[in-house]
């Protein structure tokens, strides 16, 4: 149980980062066209694998929207994505 737990804070602190990431005048477009192509296919009711089939219909959504995320930070410059990041580390911190 732990590590499921552990597994929704690093969730939430990914989509706290994709929520920055819109925000911010300084993401590349690239980045947040990326950002919401994984926030759309989630929410999509079309999928690669039908979310009726148990598991591995809610796996292929949450593999798809990681590895989304990751390319929309490839596309951020290392400056602003440590400053993102430490933008949420600062504010997780303080709840």
């Amino acid at each position: 149980m732990w590590k499921l737990g552990r597994l929704w804070v690093l969730m939430r602190k990914e989509a706290a980062l994709v929520w920055a990431m819109l925000r911010d005048p300084r993401t590349p477009k690239a980045a947040k066209l990326t950002a919401i192509l994984a926030v759309l296919y989630v929410l999509s009711p079309i999928d690669f694998v039908p979310d009726t089939v148990p598991f591995l219909g809610w796996l292929d959504d949450g593999v798809i929207a990681v590895l989304l995320v990751r390319l929309a930070t490839k596309f951020l410059p290392p400056d602003l994505h440590a400053a993102l990041k430490s933008k949420i580390d600062r504010r997780s911190a303080r709840n």
